[in-house]
């Protein structure tokens, strides 16, 4: 009768470690984005960037204004299924902010 119950609590934990990691992922991808975007790297390029760190079926958003880049980027993760099918599909959020290098002047 425990047996189960470890079995998914052990689930639960790795579901748990595979969400933070995605986050982790959602964080860089907002913040490489935003660095490449900031040296002056096209925009094209820069999103594709982010969105090859970001977790799968993330959106990556970019905004310019008073000498900044702001990215955000933002996901979902699905659970593992079973008995967590019914849990919801927790979301990701990053945001990343930079100096425009391109807009800095005297």
């Amino acid at each position: 009768m425990v047996l189960p119950l470890l079995v998914a609590v052990a689930i639960g934990l790795v579901w748990l470690l595979a969400v933070g990691a995605a986050q982790l992922r959602t964080v860089d991808a907002a913040r490489e984005t935003a660095r490449a975007l900031a040296r002056g790297d096209e925009e094209g390029a820069a999103v594709a960037r982010g969105l090859e760190v970001a977790p799968a079926g993330s959106a990556v958003a970019v905004s310019r204004g008073a000498g900044e880049v702001r990215v955000t980027v933002t996901g979902r993760v699905e659970g593992p299924g079973g008995l967590f099918a019914q849990l919801p599909s927790p979301r990701l959020r990053a945001e990343a902010v930079a100096t425009d290098e391109g807009e800095v002047g005297p």
